[in-house]
């Protein structure tokens, strides 16, 4: 089967290897679509993501397919299942996960990042890491539910409150699905920052009631003079972009630090500024608990994931868009293993 497989940094390959045999409680995929995410970015580039990945792996965790067979032991699953993946698979042992804190479990399983994924044609999944898809959602839609089921966590620990007045930072796939996610939660006022002009746009499409460019305009004035800011939710993964979030920050607001930055980044803060306005900073670590919700989000029609989608590509092209920033700017990138 053709698997795109990480070696090192800026060394991906695209090989033959062996269709993987099904073990027990595990499903053999057939991967119809696989996201090609910001992790990835960050791994291709030789930086650490959430977990580290070792030499040899077969990349790709926001991934959707169909069950093509199943090992023993298997009783929820059966081949011909429309299905998407929970790559985060947790020990259920260890001590952060008997506290509920999965999410920081010591020997938690990432597939597409600790152990093969789905930039592959075919993949072996856990059957506890798989929920079914509604037979009206595109494969393609249903990769997304992985970073659905981030952004919500996200959310979650934003304590919105009906009425609330949000900005977010950075119009990509993930800034988009955070505008949506405030207007599902009952945001009263959703402002988007983002330099590109149809991105801007569309996150006014979607939900966002102001877009401005926080490289030709004054979002600080403009955001101030509309109210108070409760919360500002910072997608882009820049030092600047951090800075500029508590900058317009309101008084008692939290401001969700979601975009992953370089792991050496460093941003300067003034705890005394802090201490005026009441800031709560946070950031948000992958998806604890937050899969089943965000599939049916996505089964109910309720967010959308497809305007943001800029191609569908085949395996021999993940390389190329891995390496250029341009093409990655365009919007999110969807490999089809089977094309």
């Amino acid at each position: 089967m053709k698997s795109a497989v990480f070696y090192g940094k800026h060394d991906l390959r695209v090989e033959e290897r062996p269709v993987p045999q099904p073990g027990r409680g595990e499903v053999l995929l057939r991967v119809m679509a696989c996201g090609v995410c910001g992790t990835d970015v960050h791994i291709f580039e030789g930086d650490q993501g959430a977990a580290d990945c070792p030499s040899g792996t077969v990349l790709g965790h926001e991934f959707s397919g169909v069950v093509e067979a199943v090992g023993e032991g298997v009783s929820a699953f059966a081949p011909g299942d429309r299905v998407c993946v929970d790559p985060n698979r947790l020990c259920g042992e260890c001590r952060p996960c008997r506290d509920g804190l999965g999410h920081f479990c010591e020997h938690m399983t990432g597939i597409g990042t600790t152990v093969d994924g789905g930039f592959a044609q075919f993949c072996a999944v856990p059957q506890s890491q798989l929920y079914r898809i509604a037979d009206g959602l595109s494969f393609a839609q249903a990769a997304m539910a992985e970073p659905v089921s981030c952004c919500l966590h996200g959310i979650d620990l934003c304590e919105l409150r009906p009425g609330c007045r949000a900005a977010v930072i950075g119009g990509g796939m993930i800034g988009l699905l955070m505008v949506q996610l405030l207007r599902l939660s009952g945001a009263s006022f959703i402002a988007l920052l983002e330099p590109v002009e149809q991105k801007r746009a569309l996150g006014l499409r979607l939900g966002a009631d102001a877009a401005f460019d926080p490289l030709r305009e004054e979002p600080d004035r403009i955001l101030r003079a509309a109210g108070r800011l409760d919360t500002v939710i910072e997608c882009a993964g820049l030092p600047s972009t951090v800075s500029q979030a508590v900058a317009i920050a309101g008084r008692r607001a939290v401001v969700m630090l979601f975009g992953l930055t370089r792991p050496d980044d460093a941003v300067p803060v003034r705890p005394f500024d802090l201490f005026r306005r009441e800031l709560t900073i946070k950031a948000s670590y992958i998806n604890p608990y937050t899969m089943g919700r965000a599939v049916d989000l996505l089964n109910g029609g309720r967010l959308d994931v497809s305007s943001m989608l800029a191609e569908e590509i085949p395996l021999a092209r993940l390389p190329e868009v891995l390496a250029a920033p341009a093409l990655r700017a365009k919007g999110k990138y969807i490999v089809l293993p089977q094309a």
